[in-house]
């Protein structure tokens, strides 16, 4: 016979509502009735009911995660980061792709609703704001990660865009590259932002740039180092070719570089790339890259203690939230050439 909270709560001489607060994390229990109910449990390997507990409390207890690209190393620490929250209040995190297709991510959407999951958290592939007034309908909070969607009011976390654009156009203008070109994204406001600090940063310091030196990327994320490859092969097919890349992400970056290598130029001496992500691995390609660390573990973070604090909130409804977190350069091999003297303007 399945073990109860009654049982737990009469072997202690405890109220099941004190049981039900321990499994909660509730705040006002004191530390050795924790210790006990937690021993308690722990010994009659005792599960909740969480279906039972979903038709009593309104809640699942779940949280909702769509991404573009699961295996995408930004988008697998921002989950790692959120899960790491989550556990910590006893939520579950329920994980889907978008595969970067909107209809799908619609799908997804539909699916984690009925779920009954308590909140959404998406970073998004929609150019419409269709699917989330759908969300809105069924009164469930959602907080848009690393990619805003224009006319839609909503809580986000990420970046500024913008700034992640300029730090770059800036780092390799200080390197002394020259020609500067840019890999762009697809069209979200990730890569739309990247571009306007780029753009804006380079002609603030007179250089400049032709629309030969913006190319785009057949992929953002999904197989971002093909589309990298193919994209840095059209540059350097341009004459001259740029001395400078700024690649819209390192999966980018890592097929910009491998092109670069391949056709016998020297990086950075030749061609310097940048990229932005700061993935684990970016230090120990054949020449390490210098990337934008986007804080992927405080977006996780700071995204699960929003969804959590919306489901929780105690009052009505309120105003959406952004958090930004601050991007900063990481220098590795990919740029480092000998300083160059040179005012930067900002």
């Amino acid at each position: 016979m399945a073990v109860r909270m009654k049982d737990i709560a009469r072997d202690l001489g405890v109220s099941v509502v004190t049981v039900s607060k321990v499994l909660r994390n509730h705040s006002d229990i004191s530390p050795e009735t924790r210790e006990r109910v937690l021993r308690r449990i722990k010994e009659l390997k005792y599960r909740p009911n969480l279906a039972a507990r979903a038709l009593v409390t309104g809640r699942t207890h779940s949280i909702g995660l769509i991404v573009p690209d699961l295996v995408h190393p930004f988008f697998a620490d921002v989950a790692k980061a959120l899960s790491r929250v989550l556990r910590v209040r006893r939520y579950g995190l329920l994980i889907s792709s978008s595969e970067e297709d909107p209809a799908l991510e619609r799908d997804e959407i539909d699916q984690l609703l009925a779920r009954s999951v308590d909140a959404l958290i998406i970073a998004s592939t929609q150019w419409t704001v269709e699917s989330f007034r759908r969300i809105e309908e069924q009164n469930i909070p959602y907080v848009l990660l690393d990619r805003r969607l224009p006319g839609l009011p909503a809580n986000f976390v990420g970046v500024d865009d913008e700034l992640v654009g300029e730090l770059a156009a800036r780092h390799l203008i200080e390197a002394g590259c020259q020609r500067i070109a840019h890999i762009r994204g697809l069209e979200v406001s990730t890569a739309l932002g990247r571009l306007e600090g780029f753009r804006r940063t380079l002609t603030l310091n007179r250089l400049p740039l032709p629309p030969t030196y913006i190319v785009s990327s057949r992929s953002g994320d999904n197989a971002g180092d093909v589309s990298g490859y193919d994209a840095m092969i059209r540059l350097l097919e341009l004459k001259p070719f740029p001395d400078g890349v700024f690649c819209y992400n390192d999966p980018v970056a890592m097929g910009a570089l491998q092109a670069a290598l391949e056709r016998g130029l020297r990086v950075p001496e030749d061609i310097a790339v940048i990229g932005c992500g700061n993935i684990h691995h970016s230090a120990f390609l054949r020449v390490p890259l210098t990337s934008i660390d986007q804080d992927s573990a405080g977006i996780g973070e700071r995204a699960a203690k929003l969804a959590l604090s919306l489901v929780e909130g105690k009052s009505g409804p309120v105003r959406p939230k952004t958090v930004l977190l601050t991007p900063t350069v990481v220098v590795r091999e990919s740029t480092r050439r000998p300083p160059v003297r040179r005012e930067v303007s900002v």
